[in-house]
């Protein structure tokens, strides 16, 4: 309805202010499993946010563990080392790509002695981080000194136990530490917060607000940063473009924060299993700017700290004077006092009785009909923030609730779309991860929506149109329903030659075909005209389809069983690690199967059942039937055969580790079988 695009002019900053008096930015980066979130690519990251083009000494880089890892611990220790040789690398090249393990493998520096001895530097570190992962432990050849060893063995000494005490650890203090051409390195923090197995630790949402308050206490900058581990800077000027909004009398008052894109780099040429998700990531933001803004996606945002608490008129003081957003610090980093009290807020139990995320649990309910008549029922009065500060408790898509209850408060957001990507990320190249991602985003969605803040009740009532915007999302696992059911229930119709659809001569016809053709070229024109292709299209409808049979339908499923109590979800971290035949594979545009799971059970039988219903139908006209009532579901079915041809690949003509297993072949056959038996009562 209203769609926004907007441009920056970053180079205006300096007429207006100083760098000196550019605002600190506190930068978070959360990762949980050095075995599926490599050091390495998390070292990345860090150190392409270090080298930002912003005045070193105002930024500070905290790094959230949750996995209690030595190896994550050792790989920034390493990481410490080189930024010294790095930054002053970048500064000196003002270079664009600062992630060294992209800026050295996509182009030839041996014209550059300087950039090769850099080049070396890196190498050595990625061989010793990477050594020790596979490894397992830290070996004494790779520590400098009898000091650093009882250092290093002093801080992970808790990390062997299941109830591991709170490591916070400062590898780079900016008011001493310096490259090694002088000029002052950035702060960077290692945490990894206090373990129990008798207090809630809220997977990412409480990583997070566990940086939201150490940073306070070490350094409380104005803005925060948020990046998943593997989302590396593609841009160093970022941060100057944040700062033309966050300077901006006319959108600073009560903005919340600044959304850029999620890119990926290494995608496939036609991106097969439709990873960029350009819907959400790009043409929706448009339009979303055009009312509140974006929601938060959980990386590259910068948000004003002031947000975390209360709504834009009415601030929520925090419980104690040093996590107030205005608190100045007066300390050095390494002092006992900000040490003491860093460990004492990222403690298990430091949010017992607190506003921190969720003052009430709104979300568990033993009953899914509960849950439901809880959500249509609840009244709008009272206030939206219900006395909560920092991101929000309560569903696996942490992300997008607390985007949302940030908009139900009254603040706003900024999609920031620049020419040059700000932020490259790394995508799923196998199947099996992609949707087991998207079942975990399933799960979140509908907590959301059989919430007390439900997107359709409260949402719609509290922001209108941006609350309807929010619950199109919400109810994306809904898309399981009629996706099911047209990939089987016409199909077994026209195998038993029984007609549910109008016949080509009825005028409903013209009403099934406006809407198919309408939708589907609506899709396909918003693809092309943001820049795409018809093949990358393609392969996003294929997707979601595949996602409705799969992801959509058994997230749904356990979020069912889950609210009656009969199973509970885990947060499972999406592996990063790249294999090298499936790496292949993924550029050869050949789908991987490989695992096998239950969700490609549903996906393997409904190409059965259609691929035998199409030549059915084929047969029939071949004899001479009248097939005039049969024609849409022979459509259909052969739509979704021609949609289905990687999946038949997998199944009868490869013999690769990435084609379908042959369990999920015979059982899909057996299921699918039935399903016909079943259909020849149904339809006699």
């Amino acid at each position: 309805m209203r769609p926004v695009h907007r441009k920056e002019y970053p180079e205006n900053l300096e007429k207006i202010m100083k760098p000196s008096d550019f605002p600190a930015l506190d930068v978070f980066i959360c990762t949980a499993d050095p075995y599926k979130e490599p050091p390495i690519n998390v070292v990345n990251t860090a150190l392409s946010v270090m080298a930002y083009d912003y005045p070193t000494e105002k930024v500070s880089v905290y790094v959230s563990d949750d996995g209690g890892s030595a190896l994550t611990l050792f790989a920034f220790m390493e990481a410490a080392k080189f930024a010294s040789h790095w930054l002053a690398f970048c500064r000196e090249k003002n270079i664009m790509v600062r992630s060294p393990e992209v800026y050295f493998s996509t182009s030839d520096h041996s014209w550059c002695s300087e950039a090769e001895k850099i080049k070396a530097l890196y190498e050595s570190m990625k061989f010793r981080v990477e050594h020790v992962v596979e490894t397992g432990k830290v070996s004494d050849e790779y520590i400098n000194g009898d000091e650093e060893r009882e250092a290093f063995n002093k801080w992970t000494a808790g990390f062997t136990r299941q109830d591991h005490p709170t490591v916070i650890q400062v590898l780079l203090e900016n008011s001493k530490d310096r490259d090694i051409t002088g000029h002052l390195l950035p702060n960077l923090i290692y945490v990894s917060r206090q373990k129990s197995k008798t207090s809630r630790h809220n997977f990412k949402a409480g990583a997070l607000n566990t940086l939201l308050r150490v940073s306070a206490v070490m350094t409380n900058a104005p803005i925060v940063l948020t990046l998943d581990c593997d989302m590396y800077s593609n841009d160093p000027k970022t941060p100057l473009r944040v700062l033309c909004y966050v300077c901006d009398s006319a959108t600073r008052s009560d903005l919340a924060y600044i959304q850029f894109p999620q890119r990926f780099r290494g995608l496939n040429k036609n991106d097969m299993y439709a990873s960029e998700i350009k819907l959400l990531f790009e043409i929706n933001f448009l339009g979303f700017d055009g009312l509140k803004g974006p929601n938060y996606v959980g990386t590259g945002t910068f948000f004003c700290r002031r947000a975390f608490f209360g709504d834009p008129s009415t601030f929520m003081s925090p419980e104690i004077p040093q996590l107030h957003p205005n608190h100045a610090m007066d300390k050095p980093l390494k002092s006992p006092s900000i040490l003491s009290l860093a460990h004492q807020v990222a403690g298990c139990n430091y949010e017992n009785q607190t506003n921190w995320g969720s003052k009430v649990s709104t979300f568990i309910s033993h009953s899914l009909e509960f849950a439901f008549i809880k959500a249509l029922m609840i009244k709008s009065s009272g206030f939206g923030s219900n006395g909560q500060i920092g991101f929000r408790y309560g569903s696996l898509v942490e992300d997008y609730y607390t985007g949302y209850r940030l908009h139900c408060e009254g603040w706003r957001s900024i999609f920031c779309h620049p020419e040059r990507p700000a932020f490259y990320g790394d995508a799923p190249i196998a199947l099996f991860d992609l949707l087991n991602q998207s079942k975990r985003w399933v799960i979140g969605l509908l907590e959301v929506t059989f919430s007390k803040y439900s997107t359709l009740t409260f949402g719609i009532r509290r922001i209108g149109l941006m609350g309807l915007s929010y619950a199109h999302y919400s109810c994306w696992p809904f898309w399981a329903i009629p996706t099911t059911v047209y990939a089987f229930l016409p199909q077994l119709a026209l195998l038993k030659g029984v007609s549910i659809f109008p016949k080509v001569s009825e005028p409903w016809f013209l009403l099934y075909s406006f809407l198919f053709i309408g939708a589907y070229a609506k899709e396909c024109l918003e693809f092309i005209l943001e820049g795409s292709t018809f093949r990358k299209w393609w392969n996003d409808q294929r997707i979601w389809m595949i996602r409705g049979l799969t992801c959509f339908l058994f997230g749904s499923i356990e979020y069912l069983l889950q609210s009656f109590g009969i199973s509970a979800s885990g947060f499972n971290v999406t592996s990063k690690v790249l294999d090298d035949e499936q790496s292949k594979r993924y550029e050869q545009e050949i789908f991987e199967f490989g695992v096998p799971s239950p969700m490609f059970v549903t996906l393997a039988t409904s190409a059965i059942i259609n691929l035998f219903s199409f030549f059915k139908g084929f047969l029939d006209i071949i004899s001479g039937n009248n097939m005039e009532g049969l024609f849409l579901q022979m459509f259909l079915a052969g739509f979704l055969m021609v949609n289905c041809l990687p999946v038949y690949e997998a199944m009868f003509l490869r013999i690769d580790k990435g084609k379908l297993p042959t369990k999920i072949t015979l059982i899909s056959t057996f299921l699918a079988g039935a399903l016909y038996a079943a259909a020849s009562l149904i339809f006699q």
